[in-house]
This record gives structure tokens, sequence and C-alpha cells, in this order.
């Protein structure tokens, strides 16, 4: 008898997808019986059915890897406790390398491999085949296999975790629609189905490309589009092994697994077609499109190629599958920052089915814990910003991101499309003297200035050896050393926090001391309840009531909805966004004080102005907010101003530092700059799951106070039972080796932990990483410095020395080699 639908839950799930399934499975399975999923039509009858199930577990991140691999462990026992088959293969995983920049790449994904724990094996072209007989090697150079991956079944694996959900308490309702949720003063109050009302606290929207329209409706963004996606399936063909493995074809933009004695092949062109532009026709569930044989002609050239045996194997059905695709892709999870409670799990990528163990107890862990088990900034919904409100520029850089799947991933590649879409009023000037624009959230920001005089053209070439700027960068590097540049850094995300209770609300949220009277300008990090770092940004007392919030362009909308929910609810302080309001002129150097002297008449003299202060100075006929800070370790000063006096601002200071040798600077000599003084970037050195007695940064923490703040229970147990892992920082004596990040750190031959940056230091003639050293018996600064370092570079072992004290200090003015 079939069960009737409750008029209370906890939470309610939209969606009977495999993340869906797999969210009710595990929140099941923490005790969360009072949890109801609902599917509008069938399981798995959106996208999964029709998911090619290739299984892989290697990204970029270590902690989406961790996920996949989540995922990988979970199907290997999900058969045996739900009595479901799944089709689950752990048959492994080859990736071929067709040329020697892809053969250097897939080095480096192997190094990425170990650093996380996976064992991927290089092998030779005839090794390859051995595993894949099918294919032809001839222009192989070489291959990569790792033998955890696998391939499942979509639907069977998706029906087990619904087994799994219901075996454990929760409740799974099929042809039940949810037409509305009910909201009242901002919370989450129930659901209205077909079916009924059911009252609930937590929704969470896994309903796959349904998921954008649905939650457009309640004010949250979810930036993703359907896009069209083929492959064919064909009849069994003689020879194929069924423990063949999966297998990916980069250079021919094509993969392939084995199914029912044939082959499942498709791939990501370059030129994918977009599909439900105008919406979702209603009646869309267990459906597939009609199939475009012309479209699809060219990835089966590439594939023919590849495998002769295509040429006089049946085909059954060429499958057009819509799915759902995000701008950057990653998947999108975590919850909504402008509704409370409604959590969202969506935007796949087309690996759903890798994905979907791992999403599903991520979701759960963060519905029932608060936070995520793991940092997930990756895949975070709060990564996202105003550029991604639009769903035509959506789409324009999703389909820019489904056509580079399969294409080289270059070290700094940027975006092409959208763009330009968010400009300083110094655009113009900018690209007049040569900028090579980046963009990030949507904000064009100079990267590096080429010599335009001289010829030079300002467009990036991608490279694993030295890239076309490096000469530019260094030139730019070297002026911030020895006179000073000028860098437009408008794209900052800036905040007002103003209210009577303004200092009592940051001081709780703050692990620095910003009780400070007006005038002072603080350094801190905003931690969460395990003591790891949430967010890391600067505040400028402005007066009694009101601070001054600058941070990085990219954590616009973290930051933002951190400090926001965080400001407790018996507190009168307001945060409000004026990024758009405010410009930032970033003037550094050694004789950063003789220009600005130029320019001002206030009294900007160490005494008047020592570092990490603020006033407020007049320029070109403006005011300026003033921030004596720096992210190069050089004198120098943040201006903010007026987005309307930018311009002229700009003018004065290009005027008055010519004789200073003053010159434009981006974004890349930023970043080299940074990583020689040892300053920290959060998304990479810092975040949720590092600390700041882990990072270096315990001198930022007010421990010294009695004041309470969040996070200072874990980070006091931390600092009395000592740290696990420690950030060090680690120089390559040969100027040819370059680091870009997730190259193994070794200690004494011994695995000890990754890079979490890397890049080159212009003033030490090195490469420089930073990464965590780890022992689980404990970490302290002998320990680190005591051992024989090597990092392995694209497999290669290379001796490197290890650092816990800036590598450049300019205002000690040591260089350290």
């Amino acid at each position: 008898m079939a069960k009737e639908l409750p008029t209370t839950a906890k939470t309610v799930i939209i969606g009977g997808g495999i993340v869906g399934c797999s969210t009710a499975y595990h929140l099941a399975k923490l005790g969360w019986t009072d949890t109801v999923l609902l599917e509008r039509k069938k399981l798995t009858s959106g996208t999964t059915f029709h998911a090619a199930g290739l299984v892989g577990q290697l990204r970029s991140n270590a902690n989406i890897t961790q996920l996949l691999g989540y995922s990988v462990d979970l199907y290997n026992r999900l058969e045996e406790e739900t009595g479901l088959g799944t089709g689950w293969k752990m048959n492994g995983g080859l990736r071929l390398a067709c040329n020697e920049a892809r053969w250097e790449e897939v080095k480096r994904q192997t190094t990425t491999a170990q650093s996380f724990g996976l064992e991927m094996q290089l092998l030779s072209p005839s090794e390859a085949r051995d595993l894949w007989p099918l294919m032809t090697v001839e222009d192989v150079i070489g291959a990569a296999f790792l033998p955890t991956d696998g391939q499942a079944n979509p639907s069977d694996i998706t029906q087990a975790l619904a087994k799994g959900a219901r075996m454990a308490g929760a409740w799974i309702f099929e042809d039940t629609a949810v037409t509305d949720i009910r909201i009242e003063d901002g919370k989450i109050k129930g659901i209205q189905t077909e079916s009924g009302f059911i009252e609930c606290e937590i929704v969470i929207c896994c309903a796959g490309q349904w998921t954008r329209e649905f939650a457009r409706r309640f004010g949250v963004t979810v930036p993703l589009v359907s896009l069209q996606h083929q492959y064919i399936i064909t009849e069994p063909i003689n020879g194929i092994p069924r423990n063949l493995p999966t297998l990916r074809d980069p250079d021919r933009l094509t993969y392939y697994k084995e199914e029912v004695g044939g082959l499942i092949m498709g791939g990501y062109e370059s030129n994918p077609v977009s599909w439900a532009v105008e919406g979702i026709p209603a009646d869309f569930h267990y459906s597939l499109l009609p199939s475009n044989f012309e479209h699809f002609e060219p990835m089966m050239e590439l594939a023919l190629g590849r495998v002769p045996a295509l040429k006089t194997a049946g085909i059954k059905e060429l499958v057009n599958g819509p799915e759902s695709f995000t701008p950057d892709g990653n998947f999108i999870l975590g919850e909504a920052p402008e509704l409370k409670n409604f959590f969202v799990g969506a935007g796949f990528n087309a690996f759903g089915i890798a994905s979907g163990g791992g999403a599903g107890m991520v979701l759960a862990e963060w519905v029932a814990k608060g936070e995520p088990p793991y940092d997930l900034w990756a895949a975070d919904i709060r990564r996202f910003g105003r550029p991604h409100f639009d769903t035509d520029w959506v789409r324009t850089r999703t389909i820019e991101a489904y056509g580079k799947h399969y294409t080289m991933a270059w070290p700094h590649e940027e975006h092409k499309s959208g763009r330009p879409n968010r400009t300083s009023p110094l655009y113009e000037r900018l690209k007049a003297a040569g900028a090579c624009f980046g963009e990030k959230l949507g904000w064009e920001r100079p990267n590096w200035f080429a010599d335009l005089p001289a010829g030079e053209t300002p467009e990036d070439i991608y490279s694993f050896s030295r890239p076309n700027w490096f000469k530019a960068v260094a030139c730019e590097h070297r002026a911030a050393r020895e006179a000073a540049v000028l860098i437009d850094q408008t794209s900052f995300a800036k905040f007002s926090l103003k209210g009577p209770d303004a200092e009592a609300a940051l001081s709780w949220i703050a692990a620095n001391d910003v009780a400070k009277p007006a005038g002072s300008l603080i350094y801190t990090q905003m931690l969460n309840d395990r003591g790891g770092i949430e967010c890391d940004l600067t505040a400028a007392r402005i007066a009694e009531d009101e601070y001054y919030i600058v941070t990085g362009t990219g954590f616009a909308t973290h930051d933002f909805n951190w400090i926001s929910r965080n400001i407790p609810k018996n507190m009168k302080a307001e945060l409000t966004d004026i990024t758009p309001s405010w410009s930032v002129l970033s003037l550094m150097g050694p004789n950063a004080r003789k220009i600005l002297e130029k320019v001002t008449k206030d009294d900007i003299s160490n005494a008047a102005f020592p570092f990490g202060t603020f006033k407020s100075i007049e320029i070109a006929g403006g005011t300026v907010r003033a921030l004596r800070i720096t992210y190069v370790g050089e004198l120098g000063w943040e201006l903010h101003l007026p987005v309307e006096n930018a311009a002229a601002v700009y003018d004065a200071l290009m005027t008055g530092g010519k004789e200073f040798g003053l010159v434009n600077a981006g974004y890349r000599a930023i970043e080299t700059c940074r990583l020689e003084k040892g300053y920290r970037a959060w998304g990479a050195d810092i975040g949720p799951d590092h600390t700041p007695f882990e990072a270096g940064l315990g001198w930022a923490v007010k421990l010294k106070s009695s004041r309470d703040f969040k996070g200072r229970a874990a980070i006091e147990a931390q600092k009395e039972k000592g740290v696990k892992n420690m950030l060090a920082c680690f120089t390559v004596d040969d100027p040819d080796i370059m680091l870009f990040g997730r190259e193994t750190i070794y200690r004494n031959g011994e695995r000890v932990g990754w890079l979490s940056s890397g890049g080159y230091g212009h003033t030490i003639a090195k490469s420089i990483g930073y990464g965590y050293v780890r022992n689980i018996a404990g970490v302290d600064a002998e320990y680190v410095l005591t051992g024989d370092y090597e990092l392995d570079v694209a497999l290669s072992r290379v001796p490197c020395k290890v650092h816990l004290k800036p590598l450049v200090d300019p205002m000690m003015k040591k260089i350290k080699t």
C-alpha cells in the first residue's frame, strides 16, 4: 500500500535523480528519517537515465577528487548493502596523450593524482593497447591509467540509492510535482505539491536542468543551462572484454566505455548545441531529443581514427540527451546566499554519476551539521556573482566551458567569451597602454602590460614552460621592487558595515581585534567553528558606527554572505555591497611616497601616516581613501575613490610619477611579489580547512583579548595541542622548473603534502611554491626545517629548499636565496 504524503517533514528534497536519491540516502543514514524526496515523474526520468555512466576521480582540486573518491567507495559496497544491482565495475580508466604538450599535462596530472593519494600509472603506447586492444596507437605518445576508476549503470545505481534511503527511513514519492515554496519573512515554511502541502524547514533542490528556473522563482540564482550531449551505443563487437577500461582520448575529444559487449562513444565538441532556451517543455521526462547525425559526424570521424572497429560496428542508437552545464565546468552545491535553508545540488556537467555518491554525502552533512565536511569552494554556489544573473551571459560562457572539456588545461588560462562584461573606468586607458586583461567574476582586470612600441602583442600564449608574458611581468616586478607601480584593482569587493552595533558584530565575526579607533586598518581572518579560515580581508574603521571592508574580487558573494549571516540577530548592524561605487588604484614601490607627495598636499610621512592606518586625502580635486597596506611587500597605498574620479586621479599619478619610474602593472606581477613576501592567498594557501596557526597567521588572532569570537574555542584548543599541518615555502634552484601548484612534497623521501600555489620570484630568480607539510604526530618549525625536501614536478623529483620566513622582505631590506 502506498504511503500517504506526510503533512510535515524536516527536509524536502526536490528531484529523484542520482544526486537527490544520494542526498536522501545520506540524510537518512545521519538519522534524519523525517526526510521526504519528491520526484515530479519517475526516479531517474530527468537526466540520470540517459547518462553515459563513466566514473572518473581525478580533478585539479584535492577535495573534489576526495568527493569523487567517496563515490567510488560507496559504489563498491552499495549492491551488497541494498541487494540491488548497480552495474558498477571498477575496471579502471585510461587517458591518452598524442602530442608533447598533452604528455606534459598527463605527467602533471599523474603527479596531482599521487599528491591526492591516487595511484595513477604511466603507460607506453603498447601497454595502453594491451589494456584496450581495439584502439590504434600510432599517434599515441603515452597514457595514464587509474585502476580505481570505473563505470556504472546510472538508473540501477540510483534505484539502489533510493532503496538504501528507504531502508534507512527516508520517504520517497514519485509522480509528485512541487508547485511552490511558501516563504514568510525570509524563512521557508513549507512546500506545495500537486498532492498537498508539506510543512518543512529545509528544501534541497536537486532538480537537474530544471533547477535554474525553479530556484529563480524564489530569488535564487543557479547559473546553469541545458546543452545537447550525444553518444552512440553500438551492437556487440567481437573481441571486447567485459572488463575493458573506460577510455578518454582528449586530443580527439572523445570518450569510450564498454556496454553489453559493445561500446558507448561520445565526446565534447567545440560547438555544442543549446537546448530549451525558451524553457523546458512541461511534460519532458524519460525523453530524448532527435539524433543530430550531422552535428555528431566530426566526433565520429575522430573516433574512427582511434577505433577502426567502429567502421563496421552496428549502431543501436545515437543518444541525444540534454544535460545541465555550468559556466566554469564545476557542479553547484550548497546553501543559496539569497534564501536561508534552500540548498542546491545541480549542474553536474555530464559527470553526475561520478559525483552523485559524494555530492549527496556532502549535501547531507552540509544540511545536518551546518557546514560541509571539507572545503568545497570549487563547487560552492557562492563562487558566482552578478554576471551570473544573466542567463544569456551564462549560456555564452557555458558553451565555451563545454568546448574546453577535453582541450589542454593550461596554467593561467583565461576564458574569452562574454567579455568585456564589467569594466573599470580606466579600461580604455589601460587597453591603450598595452594591458592584457584577465577576467574575474565578470570584471576585466589587467594581468600584464605589453610593450606596444616594441611590437609586443597583449595576448597570452600558454605553456607549461615560461610563458610569453614572463619578461613583461619581470619588468613590472622589478619596478615594484625598485621604483613604483600603479595597479587598477577596482574589481575588489567592497562592503560597508554600519550601525550602532557594527563594532560588536564585527568583533564576533573577525578573529583579529577590530575594536580600534577610527582611522585604523585591520587585516583579519573570519573563522568557522572548527577554526578554519572562511574569509581573509581588510577592515577600515571609518567611524564609531562604520567599517569599510575590502576583500578579493572572486569572494564577493561568499564573504558578503558569511558576514551577513553571522551578524548576531540581536545586533543592529547592516552590511551593504558598495563595490560598483568605488575604484581602487594601488600605488606600490619604494618611490610610492615620493609620487604621492607630488599629487597631494596632505601629510603622508611615516609619522603622520603609519602602516596599518587609513586617512582621507585630496588628489586631483577629489577625496581619496588612502589605505596604507600592501600585498606585494613594498611601501604602498591602496587608493579608494569614487568611480567618477578614477580617471583624473590615475592621470595625476602617472604624470607625477614619471620622474620616479612609475609604470602600470597587473595581477601577475602582484602574484610574483606576494609569493616572495609570503602573503597567503585564500582559495589556494588558506581556506575553511586551514587554521591561522597552520597557515602562520596566528599573530592575527586576538587570543590575548578576553573578547569571544567565532572559532575561538577551536583555535585555543589547537594552540594548546599543536598543529599537524604547517604551511611552508619551497624554492627550486633550477630556474627552468616551473611550479603551478599540486606538485607533490617529499620530506626525507616520504610524501607529506602538495603545493597549494606556485609561481616565479623574479627578485630571487627562482620558482616558488607554498604547501602544507603534514604529519599525523604533529608539526612544528623544527620538524619542517630539519627535513630534506624534494618536489615531484611532472614525475621528476627536483631538490628544493624549505623556508618559513619571507624570501624577500623589503621592509627589512633582506633577500633570502
